[in-house]
């Protein structure tokens, strides 16, 4: 019976689906890892992976191995946060899938103070839209997600922040003036309700739709486009450190005049909220919210 060592071996050679990665991931020589692949295959008694110029494929039988393996080594990851979580010490990984914009905007400096306070603990850290950070924790592939918008979930869910949006450009200084420019209204994907509240908040205030528009995949491209004078765009404060020059920045109000804002969750189920290090993550992630508001 193959050891845990050697699940791992087999979990990061059908991760890379290439041997020269795969050894540079495990800090072995790729005859080396050749070898102990080989011998691993004599005790499963078949080929697991078939090699070719393009990489490494999955034999069917290989196929069967890996999802075993998977299963394998995510129970072995619940045992030992479940052993953790017996000590006083945070030990043990938090993984967290985060909305891209918060994890470029604000999280860092989140995970800076939870890295410093708790040395022992580890982070694993996905990015994507709501909807990913949603499936991730559908999957039970991460102990909490940090998302954008209006969630439906079932589980524990923590109000974080909301941030307001702006009318972002270099030129324009009133909502109205969209109307006159000839420059492009910039803006970025999104898999939320951003793009839908931003068709709302425009409809509301004029009868046409912009004269050009350019659409970009990601609102960091997005915001540098409009910070360079290309065009004008609607972003969140989440994305405004207040060091922009030569930008206005003009509030979107809603239909009765208050400011448009955008909702910051963080969402869980209640089984991940008992581990040591997802307590701490939260507790930290309070305080922090806590004196950005002094």
């Amino acid at each position: 019976m193959s050891t845990l060592s050697e699940f791992q071996l087999l979990a990061i050679l059908a991760s890379e689906m290439n041997m020269r990665k795969a050894a540079e991931r495990l800090f072995v020589s790729q005859p080396a890892l050749s070898q102990r692949l080989q011998t691993i295959e004599k005790e499963w008694g078949t080929k697991l992976f078939v090699r070719s110029q393009k990489g490494l494929s999955l034999t069917p039988a290989g196929e069967m191995v890996i999802d075993f393996v998977n299963d394998v080594l995510a129970k072995e990851e619940r045992v030992r946060e479940s052993i953790s979580a017996l000590n006083s010490e945070v030990h043990g990984t938090l993984k967290i899938a985060v909305a891209s914009i918060v994890g470029q905007n604000w999280l860092p400096q989140v995970l800076k103070k939870f890295v410093n306070r708790y040395p022992q603990a580890k982070i694993s850290l996905i990015t994507g839209w709501s909807s990913e950070i949603l499936r991730h924790l559908y999957d039970d592939q991460v102990h909490v997600g940090i998302i954008r918008g209006t969630p439906d979930w079932k589980g524990i869910k923590i109000h974080l922040f909301e941030d307001s949006l702006y009318l972002v450009d270099q030129e324009i200084t009133k909502p109205e003036q969209v109307l006159e420019t000839n420059r492009p209204f910039i803006q970025f994907k999104s898999d939320s309700n951003y793009y839908q509240e931003i068709q709302e908040w425009w409809h509301r205030h004029f009868q046409t739709s912009p004269k050009r528009t350019i659409i970009v995949d990601q609102i960091e491209t997005c915001k540098q486009m409009a910070f360079n004078g290309i065009g004008y765009a609607i972003l969140p404060a989440i994305t405004l450190n207040g060091a922009e020059k030569n930008i206005f920045k003009i509030p979107l109000l809603d239909g009765d005049g208050s400011p448009l804002k955008r909702d910051t969750w963080l969402l869980g189920y209640e089984s991940a909220f008992q581990l040591k290090q997802v307590q701490a993550f939260v507790e930290l992630i309070k305080e922090h919210i806590k004196e950005e508001g002094k």
